[in-house]
């Protein structure tokens, strides 16, 4: 029976027999290999094969010409919708539409407003606003307070422009001293008063956007013509340009003691906040 084993599965009983279970890579007869098509296909000759392998690559590099082909095609594409975009590229622009009316005015300066530079300075000359005792000066009210911020840019605007032409300037910050802002608004006759205000030679001249008119079209240094000038570069050294120093009477307390009466009373020198105008530069 054994024997019989051996017989079918192609492995020889001898012990000396090469084909041995060491070597099983060689224990399958010539029959059992031939039944195995898959192994090795005894219709086709050596020359079929070779001959297969060539359509195979033949048809392999058709495929690869193809796709070349395919490719510079799909390039010439590219291009010519490259070319397309630059040719619309180079087209001049189209016209902007002008802008309304509306925003011509806002942009026109004041000569191209109806109003000549003559006409614009006897507008101002002809006011019969005036403030008393400050014919000799430039009076500007404003704020020093950021509340407001289009309000302090304004005053903050107007303040620059009238000492670029480094004229003595009586500046009244209404944040600083409360009576500031009655004295306008009794000049002014109106409760509600914006800032800043200008006054030239005791002449009331406008808020911020009568002197910007009048810086642009040079008629603000016609009327500053005349008025004192200070040395470039000038600060103060008693306030630093502030306007004002504590009070030196009270120290800024805004109290005194009163000796005969034994009683602090309120100091009637400096204003609500302790403070008086400096003497060095507002004298």
């Amino acid at each position: 029976m054994a024997d019989d084993r051996d017989e079918k599965s192609g492995v020889s009983g001898n012990p000396n027999n090469k084909s041995s279970m060491y070597n099983r890579s060689i224990t399958l007869t010539s029959s059992e290999f031939a039944k195995r098509s898959y192994l090795y296909n005894s219709s086709l000759s050596p020359l079929e094969r070779s001959g297969s392998i060539k359509k195979l690559y033949n048809s392999s590099i058709s495929s690869f010409v193809s796709a070349v082909s395919s490719g510079n095609s799909i390039k010439g594409k590219v291009k010519q919708l490259c070319s397309v975009f630059e040719s619309s590229k180079k087209k001049p622009p189209l016209a902007e539409p002008p802008p309304p009316q509306s925003q011509l005015l806002l942009l026109k300066p004041a000569k191209s407003l109806g109003c000549s530079d003559s006409k614009v300075s006897s507008c101002c000359e002809n006011s019969g606003i005036r403030l008393q005792g400050t014919e000799d000066r430039v009076v500007v009210y404003f704020t020093s307070l950021r509340g407001i911020r289009r309000t302090f840019e304004d005053c903050c605007a107007v303040r620059m422009i009238i000492r670029g032409f480094r004229v003595i300037v009586d500046e009244r910050d209404i944040s600083m001293d409360s009576a500031y802002r009655k004295e306008l608004q009794g000049v002014l006759g109106e409760k509600n008063v914006n800032l800043p205000q200008v006054f030239i030679r005791g002449k009331y001249i406008g808020g911020a956007d009568v002197i910007k008119q009048l810086h642009e079209v040079g008629e603000l240094a016609k009327m500053l013509k005349g008025l004192p000038v200070r040395a470039p570069g000038y600060v103060c050294e008693g306030c630093g340009d502030v306007r004002f120093i504590p009070c030196s009477e009270c120290s800024g307390s805004r109290k005194i003691y009163d000796e005969d009466e034994d009683q602090l009373k309120r100091c009637l020198e400096c204003n609500e906040n302790g403070l008086i105008r400096c003497p060095a530069c507002c004298s």
